[in-house]
């Protein structure tokens, strides 16, 4: 189920229902697909001598996720476009294995000044591993469709 502008309660907590395993083949294939040759990521055993003990996910590949997961049930066919990233953080590694759950909240909103058939959303989503650990915050500014016939409708 997508969501229009109007659909977004600031401050309410949607829980997606896609997980996603994370393997090493997302992560390789990702890591050299951007040419990001970071030893971290592709060298497992200096990998092994770094303070993880292991390869580490690439964080661009994590934020993707993170911000994939929610599109099915929130913004597919409904947003116009990504505005910005307003703040992006890390707080733990993902690893090989790890399962990745999403959860998006509408921080602020409103309707655009310049194109009454729109509205603009502070969005934040937060993913977690299978530990429940926060491993991606990302607050994100989403330019999304009203409801058609909601144009002359003011908040």
């Amino acid at each position: 189920m997508s969501m229009y502008y109007e659909d977004f309660v600031v401050g309410e907590v949607i829980k997606h229902a896609v997980t996603r395993t994370v393997t090493d083949v997302d992560n390789v294939l990702f890591t050299t697909l951007t040419m990001n040759v970071q030893p971290l990521h592709l060298d497992a055993h200096f990998a092994e001598q770094s303070m993880y003990g292991q390869r580490i996910v690439n964080s661009v590949f994590t934020l993707g996720l993170v911000v994939g997961i929610p599109v099915q049930e929130t913004t597919l066919g409904t947003t116009l476009g990504n505005l910005g990233f307003r703040e992006i953080e890390f707080p733990k590694p993902v690893f090989l294995g790890d399962t990745i759950r999403v959860e998006t909240q509408a921080l602020d909103k409103r309707i655009s000044k310049s194109r009454p058939t729109t509205g603009i959303i502070g969005i934040e989503h937060r993913g977690y591993n299978q530990r429940d650990e926060l491993v991606c915050v990302v607050r994100r500014t989403a330019l999304m469709l009203r409801t058609p016939g909601a144009e002359g409708i003011e908040e």
